[in-house]
């Protein structure tokens, strides 16, 4: 099994930043890949980017690249993902996922965090 924790989440104007964090614990060794999904009201959770343990390889949401960047600590066992220039439409919860890659597929999913953009 492996535990995700996210951390970071909270309210932020329009315009700022955060860096949303997920520590990773448990069997860690049995995954590759660590993902970032977000789920707004009413909508589908979506991908929003993704990276290797290993090499660092990150993939990301076509329409964030730019914005947020993931990367990772090793020693740490954590991921990050820092978000800039957020909007209002980044309202989400925000999930942690591990998994095979950055194209999953994703078998260990955290409890997520609330992101809120104001205007």
């Amino acid at each position: 099994q492996v535990q995700l924790v996210e951390s970071g989440g909270g309210l932020v104007q329009a315009g700022g930043s955060l860096r949303l964090s997920c520590a990773a614990s448990g069997r860690t060794l049995s995954t590759s890949g660590m993902g970032w999904f977000r789920q707004a009201p009413e909508k589908e959770r979506e991908f929003v980017a993704a990276i290797m343990w290993s090499s660092g390889g990150t993939r990301y949401a076509d329409s964030l690249k730019g914005r947020f960047t993931i990367s990772r600590d090793n020693a740490k066992n954590t991921v990050y993902l820092q978000m800039n220039s957020l909007k209002p439409e980044d309202t989400a919860v925000y999930y942690c996922a591990a998994g095979r890659s950055v194209w999953g597929p994703y078998t260990y999913w955290g409890q997520g965090t609330q992101v809120t953009v104001s205007n």
